[in-house]
């Protein structure tokens, strides 16, 4: 088999419990599937083959494009586009083969014997049709003799095992009056109402905030201990791996490059890509000088290369020739631990080896050494009204950004991080003006923004660009690269000789090829159309950079490249960084001081190092605890608590401190005034407990 077999026990050498328990309840087998697209035949998985035991957690990792979501989507009959060629192999759910079962019967067996688990909730469930019904559905098409109020009483018991409040009012409800995070649960809910034998997870935490995403993390555990089912996990996410899964299986150019128990995998890689991406990873507890990006591009599936996959881009193939002419085939390390297709497994556990750096433990340059701030704000706000009746008045108002103030000197990053709708997008565009203040003074450059007029306005744009975080959508899809790049350039009236000059110039700078200026972005991967958004970023020679999520749509190869890009530059140019994400580990690795906001306030900021390591708020506590750690060792002992419950309305905030109401340490106090952001042990902190946040914690969790 090309692809190779995950087969063992779990990471503690127990086979895992559940019915199935020893023998696969999924196997696919050298599974194969096949497109017909206008460049010729695209094989997008190509002989891939793993088992799945009952009871145990599956992680199926690798790149964009790698096979993991075609395989599976297959592997059950669910691909039903028009240029779909062949699908081959077996999918075998214990002794029926899932590809040669006639469409009725297929249809009898998922929902009840495999559910999956969508990365979109919110786009999978009916928009017309109450959340209870559509469960209820679910359990009713596979038991007809389910009477309606049995079936309404079993929704209403699994809504509340996963955890949706009031789950006898929410029945009624319908996806729209559901957060992103509630939508997922119904998903949980629905799978496991029949309680099959396989759940499938594609990315189901991947577009969630990181609280939201430890509770899905443990609602998933809960849902496999309820259900006894063998669980598929695939995420590009390694710290979801390393938190949750048994096994490993790594994919790579369509097939299983590397399989074996989740310690293994992560402390003895036995093929250099999966080396690479664990080099390439941001981590949460400490920033590397440098990250180690896997150089190149994932192979195009139209033209394998006819040896190893990955040889172009290996650090160890070094123009080996039986990497570049055999294909090697998966086999067993010599002592039985894990699967590896690489002719040279025994060299890839050194690439781990990290390059050695500053990274955050530089100390903090003082504001005076910084000189003036590029970037000040100060008590910025952002309300939007919230209008009702036949003359659509106001009635209430979003406090978006509710008082935010902010420095950021030349040759620094600040970053900016806090869950969905907490105000950090609306506050990085507020800088620019794309959304309208409506208080507070926003200075770029000592130019009030605010005040600005029309002519000023756009010479404070030239001196503040913005890159984007969907770089396809931010790009005109009909001008080439280039053009989009110079297209700052022209509105400056450059002419067009210098203009060609300079792209050649910028492209140079961003790491792209000189001679692809004349090509669409369509012809671009993720990583490079965000080069190209970062160089017409840079056209305008910027004093200060605003990143909105620059690298949360990408591989994290990619995401690699692209943040060692970013550094580059602003050692280059001194340029000042205001860099927005939900991705804590990415901040620690970026930035040189950090802001932590909670519905429209900043609650703690100050150097990285002071509000990694010492957070005094429960907020920011309660944050870095849900990061889930690509580090399985010791992970039974680590004490994850998940930050409970859904942000408030932005509409009408809780009086007095806006956290209280999730807040585990709250006490009277905290619901009649509201704490100030104050000096606390070398940050700021808006709490009134800051002194001892972490005594009381533990306290609450003992």
């Amino acid at each position: 088999m090309s692809g190779g077999t995950l087969e063992g026990s779990t990471r503690n050498g127990a086979v895992a419990p559940g019915h199935g328990a020893g023998r696969p309840v999924l196997s696919l087998r050298d599974l194969v599937v096949e497109f017909a697209t206008p460049a010729g035949v695209v094989r997008a998985v190509d002989g891939m083959s793993y088992d799945v035991l009952g009871g145990e957690t599956l992680g199926i990792v690798g790149e964009t494009g790698s096979g993991k979501s075609v395989s599976v989507l297959a592997a059950l009959g669910l691909l039903r586009t028009p240029n779909l060629l062949r699908v081959s192999g077996a999918a075998m759910l214990g002794d029926v083969d899932l590809l040669t079962l006639p469409e009725p019967e297929l249809r009898r067996r998922l929902g009840r014997d495999v559910a999956m688990i969508f990365q979109d909730a919110i786009s999978a469930l009916n928009p017309v049709q109450r959340v209870g019904h559509q469960i209820a559905e679910a359990l009713r098409v596979h038991d007809r003799a389910l009477t309606t109020a049995a079936a309404r009483a079993r929704v209403v018991e699994l809504l509340d095992l996963v955890g949706v409040p009031h789950a006898d009012a929410r029945y009624e409800q319908y996806p729209h009056q559901f957060s992103g995070g509630m939508c997922q649960r119904v998903m949980i809910a629905m799978a496991i109402a029949n309680r099959p034998r396989v759940l499938i997870a594609d990315e189901p935490t991947t577009a969630l905030d990181v609280s939201v995403q430890a509770q899905i993390l443990d609602l998933l555990r809960v849902a496999r201990q309820e259900t006894g089912a063998g669980v598929v996990m695939i995420t590009h996410d390694l710290g979801v791996v390393a938190e949750t899964a048994d096994r490993v299986g790594v994919t790579y150019g369509g097939r299983i490059v590397e399989t074996g128990d989740v310690t293994q995998i992560f402390t003895r890689p036995r093929h250099p890509y999966t080396a690479a991406l664990l080099g390439a990873l941001p981590r949460l507890d400490t920033a590397a000088g440098r990250l180690l990006p896997i150089p190149g591009q994932p192979p195009d599936p139209s033209e394998l290369p006819p040896g190893c996959a990955f040889a172009p881009r290996c650090p160890i193939s070094r123009g080996r020739s039986v990497c570049t002419e055999e294909r090697p085939e998966a086999s067993p390390g010599a002592d039985g631990d894990g699967v590896s297709a690489c002719h040279f497994p025994d060299e890839a556990a050194a690439l781990l080896t990290r390059t050695s750096g500053t990274g955050d433990t530089a100390a903090p340059a003082d504001e005076d050494a910084a000189g003036a701030p590029v970037l000040d704000v100060h008590e910025a706000m952002a309300r939007f009204p919230v209008r009702s009746g036949v003359l659509a008045r106001p009635s209430a108002w979003v406090h978006a950004v509710d008082g935010v103030s902010l420095r950021v000197p030349a040759g620094r990053t600040l970053g900016l991080v806090g869950e969905s709708g907490c105000g950090k997008t609306t506050l990085a565009r507020l800088v620019l003006r794309l959304v309208e203040p409506t208080g507070g003074r926003i200075l770029v450059d000592g130019r009030d923004v605010g005040a600005a007029g029309r002519s000023q306005l756009r010479q404070i744009r030239r001196s503040a660009q913005m890159v984007f975080q969907d770089p396809y959508a931010s790009l005109n899809p009909r001008l080439s690269v280039g053009d989009n790049v110079a297209e700052p350039l022209r509105l400056q009236g450059v002419s067009y000789a210098r203009r060609r000059t300079q792209v050649a110039d910028l492209f140079t700078r961003v790491g792209l090829r000189t001679e692809h200026a004349d090509r669409l972005p369509s012809e671009f991967s993720g990583g490079q159309r965000q080069r190209v958004a970062i160089a017409r970023a840079l056209a305008s020679r910027p004093g200060l950079l605003i990143l909105d999520e620059p690298v949360s749509a990408l591989d994290v190869s990619v995401q690699a490249q692209v943040l060692n890009l970013l550094a580059d530059l602003q050692r280059e140019s001194a340029m000042a960084y205001l860099f927005v994400s939900h991705d804590l580990a990415v901040i620690r690795q970026v930035a040189d001081e950090v802001a932590v906001m909670y519905l429209g306030r900043i609650v703690e900021s100050g150097p990285v190092r002071r509000v990694y390591d010492d957070p005094r708020h429960p907020y920011t506590r309660a944050l870095l605890a849900s990061v889930p750690v690509p580090d399985p060792v010791g992970r039974a002992d680590r004490r994850r608590v998940p930050l409970g419950g859904d942000v408030p309305s932005p509409v009408d905030p809780p009086s007095g401190c806006r956290f209280r109401t999730r807040c585990p340490i709250a006490a009277g106090v905290c619901a009649e005034k509201e704490p100030p952001l104050r000096l606390v042990a070398g940050g700021y902190t808006a709490c009134h407990f800051a002194e001892e946040t972490a005594e009381l914690t533990r306290q609450v969790a003992g």
